[in-house]
This record gives structure tokens, C-alpha cells and sequence, in this order.
């Protein structure tokens, strides 16, 4: 059905004219791919999942070999004038590489599996920003609209209550009605005026939210295409716990912090476990020598000689651990507390998880029967309003009758607007409790908006 059936005056069509969408009116989905590029909590979450690839690099370059080249140039003098030799130097110029193979070391194996659950780790926060940037930009995108149907349907109430407030004062004039009736329109009038400067004030807060958001200006959401058609809700209760139970990635975090507790316990047994590496190195190097020496008491005679060589080796390193005071025992001792720790904080998490999903699911349950209701009541203020004002022209009802109903339809009108926007989040709110939410749920919403 319609979302406003109510036949409008020629009064309030302007005025609904006037707060239509203008043409250039941005979509949920134009406005969240926006949001990605700019959203500052999003960005970060990205940038540490970046970092956590390169940390994983690092870490597999444990079992890599690594290899160095080393120079060195040495001059070694000495002088000894009571000696047959008075004085000699020595310079040795070695250049070579180095290179170290791990062959086995327990613990840097380990080590490589810890931080690809933690890079993993890292994949499961990036989601979860990414869940909870699609909800914040929903929320953001319906409170708008939730804002401007307020606004609209404040100036609608107010512009009839005028008519009202006008039609009071002629039958006033005339002798046909009581003072009284002109009073009560102008309060009603007067508190309509109150209510659009709130509802002014609250669009224009609400607008701001959302261009801090998605980092735009002016932004203006488009509405819900009539006739509204809400999606349902399927499955159980159950059935969305036993996949937030499986998806959900604060879940998926949790498990992968107990895995990575398990694993630093099997690395602190690793001490007691001996190494093995692969040396190997080759060098060039060049000597050069020369001496000034006596053969007699007084002759003397210099010599100078040099020459290239090279070396080379290659050898197996074991490194067997037999005794470290009792670290490694008390390591081990401190893992298994952590592991038990972890544990329970993944159990507390998966109950966290699932109460959440829970409580959410029957709100919006709740939210799609409070739409019914509405889209009801809304039929039903129409037709009561339509039948006092009947009874006011024949003289069975009085003006307040009249007002009273046209605020209980606009009312209800706001209500019903609202709670479909609500209904609209709590279908992405619960899509991100049980840990499902992917951006193509912000297309499915879409389609539901004016083209």
C-alpha cells in the first residue's frame, strides 16, 4: 500500500513538492563506497591488515637463508731494535660471504604459524570495521531521512492547523463558534511552530553526521521508492546463531587467539629441542709483508713480499640445550595458563555472540510487527480524521475534535516512516551480530530506494 494515502490539499502537495528529493540525490550505496575511501576507524583497520602481511613475510624469512658479504682490512707493525729484525708490517686485505641455513629449529616454525593466524587474525578486524562501517553508514543515511519525513510532516501539520486556526476565527466572526476554538488553534499552531524549529535543528544535525561520514557536503539520501515493500526476516533464532557460531569474525578471532596460544606452548616446549644449521662461507684475501733486518752488527737489509689466497667452509651446526635454570619448565607453566585464558575468552565471546544475535533478531521481529501495526493505524487516523471533520461541518464535533485527529494522523504517519527505517537497519544490524554482513547487502537496501 501507499506510504501516505491521505488526499492531500492542494496546500499540503506544495509542500510536499518542496521537501521532495532533489534530482541529484545520492544512494545507500553511492554513499557507502564513499565512506570506504574516507571513514578514518576503517582506514586504520586496513592499514593494520596491511602491516600484518608484511609481519608475516618477516616471520617466514626465519627458515630462509641468509647470506652477508664481509671486508675487512688489517695492518699490523711492530719494531724491535735489539733484535735481528728491527722493524715489520704486515697488511691483510679479506673480503668473503657468509651464509647460515636453518636445517631444523622447532621454534621458528612456530613462530611462522603464529603470525599467519595472526594475519588472519588481522583479515577477521578489517571485516568487522568493514560490518560496522556499512551499519553506521545505514544509521546515518535513515536518521536523515527519519528527519526530513519529520520536518515535512511537522510543516503539513502546521500549514492545516493554520487552515484550521483560520477557520476558527471566521466562524468566530460570524457568531458560529466560540471563542474557545480559536485559542486552542492558535496553541496547537503555536506548538507546531515549536516543533519545526526542533525538526529544522535535528535535520540539520542529523546531515551533518553524515557528511562527516562518507567526507562529502550537502548530502541528500534518496527515499524509499513507494510502494514501500519491506524484506522479511527468514529463519530462526537458532539458525542465526549456529551461523554467527560458525561466521561471525570476532568468533573467528577468538578461535584464532587460542590456536595461537596453543602454538607459543608448543614453542616454549621447543627449548628443550635442539637446532641444526647449515654453515657456509668462502673468502679472498691478499697479504703483503715487509721487514727491515741486520745480518751483522751493523749491515742492514729490506725484504717485501705478498701474495692472494682463498678460503673456504662448510660445516653442520647442532646446538642441543641441557640445562637454562628452569626457564623453559616455568615457560611452558605460563603458556598453559594462557592457553586455559584464551579458552574461556573464546567461550565468552561465542556467548556474547549469540545473545546478541538473539536479542537482535526478535527486535526485528518486533520492528516488522510495529510496521504492520502502523500501516494500520495510519488507515485508521485517515478515516477518523476524514469522519471528524465531517461531524465538525454538520456541528457534532468541535475544533479540538478536529485537531486532535489531524495530529494523531501525522503522528502516525512520522511513526510509521520511522519504524521502516528502523526495521531497514535492524535487518543489517542483525546480518552483523550473527556476523554475515558483506557490502552486497548495502545493494540489496538499495534497490529499495527511488531511482
Amino acid at each position: 500500500m501507499p506510504a501516505f494515502p491521505l488526499r492531500l490539499s492542494p496546500l499540503l502537495l506544495a509542500l510536499a513538492g518542496v521537501f521532495a528529493a532533489p534530482a541529484q540525490a545520492q544512494s545507500l550505496q553511492e554513499l557507502y563506497d564513499a565512506a570506504r575511501g574516507y571513514d578514518a576507524a576503517y582506514q586504520s583497520a586496513r592499514a593494520q591488515y596491511d602491516s600484518a602481511q608484511y609481519r608475516l613475510e618477516q616471520a617466514r624469512g626465519l627458515n630462509r637463508p641468509s647470506v652477508g658479504l664481509q671486508a675487512q682490512a688489517v695492518r699490523n707493525n711492530s719494531e724491535t731494535p735489539y733484535s735481528s729484525q728491527l722493524r715489520s708490517g704486515t697488511t691483510t686485505q679479506t673480503i668473503g660471504l657468509n651464509a647460515t641455513q636453518p636445517l631444523y629449529n622447532k621454534a621458528n616454525s612456530v613462530t611462522i604459524d603464529q603470525t599467519q593466524k595472526a594475519y588472519d587474525a588481522a583479515g577477521a578486524d578489517l571485516a568487522t570495521a568493514e560490518q560496522d562501517l556499512i551499519v553506521r553508514v545505514a544509521l546515518a543515511y535513515f536518521d536523515v531521512l527519519a528527519a526530513q519525513d519529520t520536518l515535512t510532516t511537522t510543516r503539513a501539520s502546521k500549514a492545516a492547523i493554520a487552515e484550521q486556526l483560520a477557520s476558527a476565527k471566521r466562524n468566530f466572526e460570524v457568531g458560529t463558534a466560540t471563542i474557545t476554538d480559536t485559542r486552542e488553534a492558535q496553541a496547537r499552531f503555536d506548538l507546531a511552530t515549536a516543533q519545526e524549529i526542533a525538526a529544522e535543528n535535528d535535520l540539520r544535525t542529523k546531515s551533518i553526521a553524515l557528511d562527516q561520514l562518507v567526507g562529502r557536503s550537502a548530502v541528500a539520501p534518496k527515499g524509499l521508492a513507494t510502494p514501500v515493500v519491506l524484506p522479511t526476516t527468514p529463519g530462526t533464532p537458532d539458525e542465526w546463531v549456529l551461523r554467527a557460531d560458525s561466521e561471525h569474525p570476532t568468533i573467528r578471532k577468538a578461535q584464532l587467539g587460542l590456536e595461537i596460544a596453543q602454538l607459543e606452548t608448543e614453542k616454549a616446549r621447543a627449548g628443550n629441542l635442539p637446532t641444526v644449521r647449515l654453515d657456509g662461507s668462502y673468502a679472498r684475501n691478499h697479504a703483503s709483508v715487509s721487514s727491515l733486518s741486520r745480518a751483522g752488527l751493523f749491515p742492514q737489509s729490506w725484504f717485501q713480499d705478498s701474495g692472494n689466497g682463498t678460503s673456504s667452509a662448510i660445516g653442520v651446526t647442532l646446538n642441543l640445550p641441557l640445562y637454562a635454570g628452569g626457564q623453559i619448565q616455568n615457560r611452558v607453566k605460563e603458556t598453559l595458563a594462557l592457553e586455559e585464558k584464551s579458552r574461556n575468552d573464546l567461550e565468552a565471546v561465542r556467548r556474547a555472540v549469540a545473545q546478541g544475535t538473539r536479542q537482535v533478531y526478535f527486535a526485528v521481529q518486533s520492528g516488522q510487527a510495529q510496521v504492520k501495526a502502523l500501516e494500520a493505524a495510519e488507515s485508521s487516523s485517515q478515516l477518523a480524521l476524514e469522519a471528524t471533520q465531517l461531524g465538525y461541518k454538520v456541528g457534532v464535533r468541535v475544533n479540538l475534535d478536529v485537531l486532535n485527529a489531524q495530529t494523531q494522523l501525522y503522528q502516525t504517519r512520522r511513526d510509521l516512516a520511522k519504524a521502516r527505517y528502523d526495521l531497514l537497519v535492524g535487518g543489517l544490524r542483525l546480518r552483523q551480530a550473527a556476523g554475515v554482513l558483506k557490502p552486497d547487502d548495502v545493494a540489496s537496501v538499495n534497490q529499495l530506494l527511488q531511482r
